[in-house]
């Protein structure tokens, strides 16, 4: 029992490790096995990132402008991640700008150079997420917290559905993502998807709130994502036949933001 325990404490914390800059302890060995099943964590780290930007956010806010204190949770979680997922959609913007045939594209991708595309994707997508924020200046603490948990979460959910939705693009033994999306299993998808949507269930426990409006944080949000998702995958498969790790960061950052923007679209409308 104590051998399961201590084998799936190290696969959850071969998790931490890739995705985020956190440290880990020593004792957690590296292994192929160990980083593939780690992927039904990856929704679940999402959590840890959620948690510490949203203590950057609340302390911060208590003696500095909300606008300034948004600036430096989205620092928070830049620096908790490494820039993991922005870099991918850095890399997908310079790859698709400026690549018109599979194999162009993917060198592109490859290259860590940033260029022009990516410069002004990733710009938008830091000030979508700054407005965004800035705009929920007026939702009680329940909901904001509730907002940053669940969008973090579900965003990384999304990325690991993409990974059963079409083949892996590349097929060199050299990339980073070739561990874990090679012997991707069906049952780590399922489990994410518990670490995933999870957060989202907080809003039935807000007794404050209209039931109309917790159907919109429910429904709004997941109408959105739903799209984004279908469109990045038959994006994909028309460009790549398939995937990249840096595809599946994108898909973090744009559900991310589709899913605050569902919030947002939701609390005005009810």
């Amino acid at each position: 029992m104590l051998g399961l325990i201590r084998k799936e404490l190290i696969i959850f914390l071969s998790s931490v490790r890739y995705n985020t800059r956190i440290v880990v302890p020593g004792w957690v060995e590296h292994s192929e096995e160990y980083l593939a099943s780690s992927s039904r964590y990856f929704p679940f780290v999402g959590w840890i990132v959620a948690f510490l930007s949203s203590l950057v956010l609340w302390f911060a806010n208590l003696s500095l402008p909300w606008e300034v204190s948004v600036v430096l949770s989205m620092a928070a979680s830049v620096l908790i991640t490494g820039a993991f997922h922005e870099d991918g959609f850095t890399d997908v913007c310079d790859g698709f700008g400026g690549g018109w045939t599979k194999t162009k594209i993917l060198d592109i991708m490859k290259d860590s150079r940033i260029g022009a595309f990516g410069t002004i994707g990733i710009i938008l997508v830091l000030l979508l997420k700054f407005t965004c924020y800035r705009s929920m200046s007026g939702l009680s603490i329940e909901i904001l917290f509730i907002t940053i948990f669940a969008s973090h979460s579900s965003s990384r959910f999304w990325a690991l559905l993409m990974t059963k939705a079409i083949p892996y693009a590349r097929e060199d033994e050299l990339s980073k993502a070739k561990p874990i999306v090679k012997n991707m299993k069906t049952s780590n998808v399922l489990i994410g998807a518990v670490w995933g949507f999870l957060p989202w269930f907080g809003f039935f426990y807000l007794s404050s709130l209209p039931s109309k409006l917790v159907l919109g944080f429910i429904l709004f949000p997941f109408l959105l994502q739903s799209f984004g998702f279908l469109y990045l995958r038959n994006f994909y498969k028309r460009w790549l036949e398939g995937y990249t790790g840096d595809c599946l960061g994108a898909v973090q950052q744009v559900t991310e933001i589709l899913y605050l923007i569902g919030i947002l679209s939701a609390w005005k409308s009810f």
